[in-house]
């Protein structure tokens, strides 16, 4: 392959093909300012030539009287004195009488548009490159008896460039070494900017530098010192739902998400920071970015983990079903040993009364659920989440309107995960929040209808309520009353709750009656059919 120049040698084509061009140019300039010196000073002269021949009353009596053979040596000698290449000397009736060129003598004269033959001197530059000037010869009447005519040819740009090669090759030279030493200086300086790389060698790391960041899955942000957007990529721009967001954006101008804006500008640090942007699950880890021992900006990657986060929220519902049952296994175990241990003592009278008791506590709750709830997942759910309520001395029931029916299988087959998480959640946070409330045992009651072709989830606590000001706060990603365990995982339940209602175009509000009251309202597919 050919190689290519460097940097150097093409600054130094490059300038001294501009220097070339300006000697050019000057030249140029200086030839067409050399000529109109030359037609104004040499103007000058052949006026006053020709004066002085008209003036000679000699040359005014010879055209007087007919003498024409005195005219040359008069023309001849102000031809020499002058510099002038020709004087023509032309009677009263425009004859020529005497001229460098002997065929011109005898024959008319042309005048052109001189005003010597109406009694005024005049100069111009009748071909564009001789100067002439003519000048009326005054007889002893005032009467114009004749003119003289001088002229000079002026140098031709060739001519003009060859009388002024000695200083044309002194500029070249001078361009010359000043293109040379200026190119190099300006090729040293401009290599330690781009750290010694040449030009073909920075277009191809751009170049794989745009195909590296449109080539990634994820979104990669750029930010300055200022928070100004440096660097989005398209991943980037969806993720974010940016499509307008460019260059030079400050993060404050976007609409984003506070928790968003925080993970961006880094006052939220850690990594792996969850947000949820829309109806998106996105993980982001910020990086600053250092030059020569100074902070420059920051790179933050984006990754879509919303499938990911849905498959958690699910395994978490099964999870909680499955220790659920473990628990509710190992108190049959007990139950078990009592009834033994009672058998073998004889009691009879107790084993049935304790028996009784169990039925009765246990098969309640199911009851009620399998009657009320069409859904499996949701049912078990509701289930596990009534030992746990137990276990925190919280009370779980029903409003006595809810009921949900079946959903047909495969019709909507999104709804029971997103169903199973927006209860899941709603129903924890209940519980949180009416554990340790004073008064009474905490009580959680939940409604569940199908009306308007949605299902709608109603959870009622007995809990404190939520303050005014933080009713829209409750739903942002990484807000919590709560204080924080050492599993940490706090602030997203609400969030991820509210996502799924508007994954599906509904949503999820909140309001204080005696205590919290969430509504959520999650819209079924076109043409679900409900009840089957």
């Amino acid at each position: 392959m050919r190689r290519r120049r460097s940097l150097s040698r093409q600054l130094l084509v490059w300038q001294l093909g501009v220097v070339v061009v300006l000697l050019g140019a000057v030249a140029a300039l200086a030839v067409v300012q050399s000529q109109a010196a030359f037609r104004d000073t040499q103007g000058r002269r052949m006026l006053s030539a020709a004066e002085d021949v008209a003036a000679v009353p000699t040359v005014r009596s010879a055209l007087t009287s007919g003498r024409f053979d005195l005219l040359p040596a008069f023309a001849r000698s102000a031809e020499n004195l002058s510099g002038a290449d020709e004087i023509v000397i032309v009677d009263g009736r425009s004859i020529v009488r005497t001229s460098p060129d002997p065929a011109q003598v005898r024959t008319v004269f042309d005048s052109g548009e001189s005003t010597a033959p109406a009694g005024r001197s005049w100069v111009g530059n009748p071909d564009g490159r001789t100067v002439v000037a003519q000048v009326p010869i005054i007889g002893d009447r005032s009467e114009v008896i004749g003119l003289v005519s001088a002229g000079i040819r002026a140098p031709s740009p060739l001519e003009a460039l060859s009388a002024a090669r000695g200083e044309v090759l002194a500029l070249l030279g001078l361009a010359l070494v000043v293109g040379v030493a200026g190119s190099l200086m300006l090729a040293s300086r401009v290599r330690r900017q781009t750290l010694g790389l040449e030009p073909d060698e920075i277009v191809e790391l751009v170049q794989r530098r745009e195909a590296m960041l449109l080539g990634i899955k994820e979104g990669v942000v750029g930010l300055d010192t200022a928070d100004r957007i440096t660097l989005l990529n398209p991943v980037a721009r969806e993720l974010l739902d940016l499509p307008d967001a460019s260059p030079g954006d400050h993060l404050d101008t976007l609409d984003i998400d506070p928790r968003l804006r925080d993970v961006l500008t880094g006052a939220s640090a850690g990594e792996d920071q969850l947000v949820l942007a829309g109806t998106r699950a996105l993980v982001l880890n910020r990086m600053p970015v250092g030059l020569d021992g100074r902070r420059v900006g920051a790179v933050v990657t984006l990754r879509d983990r919303t499938e990911l986060l849905t498959l958690e929220q699910r395994l978490d519902a099964s999870r909680t079903v499955t220790d659920t049952l473990r628990a509710q296994a190992h108190e049959f175990s007990n139950r078990l040993h009592t009834i033994a241990g009672l058998t073998e003592l004889g009691e009879h009278d107790e084993v049935r009364r304790f028996v009784a008791g169990i039925v009765e506590a246990s098969e309640a709750w199911r009851r009620e659920v399998v009657a009320r709830v069409g859904d499996a997942a949701a049912a078990a759910l509701l289930v596990a989440k009534a030992s746990r309520a137990a276990e925190r001395g919280v009370e779980l029931a029903f409003a006595p309107d809810a009921r949900l029916p079946a959903v047909a299988p495969g019709s909507d087959p999104e709804l029971s995960a997103d169903l199973v998480t927006v209860l899941g959640n709603l129903v924890d946070n209940a519980i949180d929040a009416v554990v340790g409330a004073p008064g009474e045992r905490g009580r959680v009651e939940i409604g569940l209808s199908t009306e308007d072709g949605a299902v709608e989830v109603r959870v009622r606590d007995t809990g404190p309520g939520v303050a005014t000001e933080l009713v829209e706060e409750v739903f942002r990603s990484g807000f919590s009353t709560k204080v924080a365990g050492s599993g940490g995982g706090r602030g997203l339940g609400l969030a991820l709750a509210r996502q799924a209602c508007l994954r599906r175009g509904g949503g999820i509000t909140l309001h204080n009656d005696g205590g919290a009251v969430f509504v959520a309202r999650l819209p079924l597919r076109a043409g679900v059919v409900v009840g089957a």
